[in-house]
């Protein structure tokens, strides 16, 4: 199989971390933007993750590391996964400030939106590839105090809907996964009562996205998967 290249945004959360192994352990050429440079860029021949610097919610800044992910000629670009997003608890509707609101948008949906945009010309001129975002369980079954999460979360998977039905003539597919509770320090700390035996590993939902990324998954776009583990 002729090597390819997966952008991976997020890549350095507890998620991210997962998905960026399981692509590199199957052979893909990984690039994970970075607001901050953690270490050098890695040669592209390598199995670590090349990682460019970007603010993935500024258009430029998005344009310059999607041409370096499409920018190896022996590892065409062939998949996004677009991880990048955040959670926040502000109170009912009536309670949330604006600001919260909005923020949770520009979180979660802003950088799915940019990234997107600026890769499908490549995977469009690469002859095909996958689109995998990330949404959650919330923008199909919301709870109280959380809004704004809820609202950006069923747009991201409103947005990959679309993408899915604008660009399937083109072999460019576009999918959602929807986790419930993610099994990561972070969350561990933020719930150290919970069942966390209920909760969903990273790793399980890397090997669901890598699928989606593939061409295992070939007849497959529009999809919204549940990734929910026991909870």
């Amino acid at each position: 199989m002729t090597r390819r290249s997966v952008l991976v945004t997020g890549g350095a959360g507890g998620l991210g971390k997962a998905v960026t192994a399981a692509f590199a352990e199957a052979g893909w050429r990984v690039v994970t933007p970075q607001r901050a440079r953690p270490s050098p860029v890695t040669d592209p021949g390598g199995t670590d993750p090349v990682r460019p610097v970007a603010d993935l919610t500024d258009p430029q800044d998005v344009a310059r590391a999607v041409e370096v992910a499409a920018g190896d000629p022996e590892a065409p670009l062939r998949a996004l996964v677009n991880l990048v997003g955040g959670y926040a608890s502000a109170g009912l509707v009536h309670e949330t400030p604006i600001e919260d609101f909005d923020r949770m948008l520009a979180l979660n949906l802003r950088p799915t939106h940019l990234v997107t945009r600026a890769a499908l010309p490549h995977l469009v001129a690469a002859g095909g590839g996958a689109v995998v975002c990330v949404a959650a369980r919330a923008a199909v079954a919301p709870f109280p105090g959380v809004a704004g999460y809820v609202t950006a979360k069923a747009a991201v998977l409103g947005f990959a809907s679309a993408v899915a039905v604008e660009y399937r003539a083109t072999g460019v597919r576009c999918n959602t996964v929807l986790p419930s509770v993610i099994d990561t320090p972070t969350n561990r700390t933020a719930m150290p009562d919970a069942d966390h035996a209920r909760w969903v590993d990273p790793a399980e939902i890397a090997s669901v996205i890598r699928f989606l990324a593939s061409d295992e998954s070939a007849p497959t776009s529009g999809a919204a998967v549940p990734v929910y583990g026991r909870a």
